[in-house]
């Protein structure tokens, strides 16, 4: 799976180059916070396995006003190095490796 271009962002983590995007609305289940906000990145020069990383925090396009933060690039940069750290293999093909780190939402 390769993310679209477009809307995505570049990235640098320990002088590797990955591009990472954030859906710009919400899926229906996050839409309502049932479930939390996700991203992916991948590596940007030889795109591999796709890494999906799931938040602790409700969209921030959600339709019912919960309080969300935006991700910022050094979140991006620490869920790279943390999935980097438990077998994340950016550059070999496979499935989307995911990282969870939901521990703490409560959906509405």
């Amino acid at each position: 799976m390769a993310l679209v271009k477009r809307g995505s962002r570049r990235i640098s983590v320990d002088d590797v180059p990955y591009r990472w995007r954030l859906r710009g609305r919400p899926t229906y289940d996050q839409g309502l916070v049932r479930s939390p906000l996700t991203y992916a990145v991948e590596h940007a020069e030889s795109p591999g396995t796709t890494l999906v990383v799931t938040t602790d925090q409700p969209h921030p396009g959600n339709w019912l006003g919960a309080p969300g933060t935006p991700v910022l690039p050094r979140d991006v940069a620490a869920g790279i190095r943390t999935a980097l750290a438990h077998g994340w293999a950016p550059r070999s093909p496979g499935s989307p490796f995911r990282l969870d780190q939901s521990e703490g939402f409560v959906a509405s």
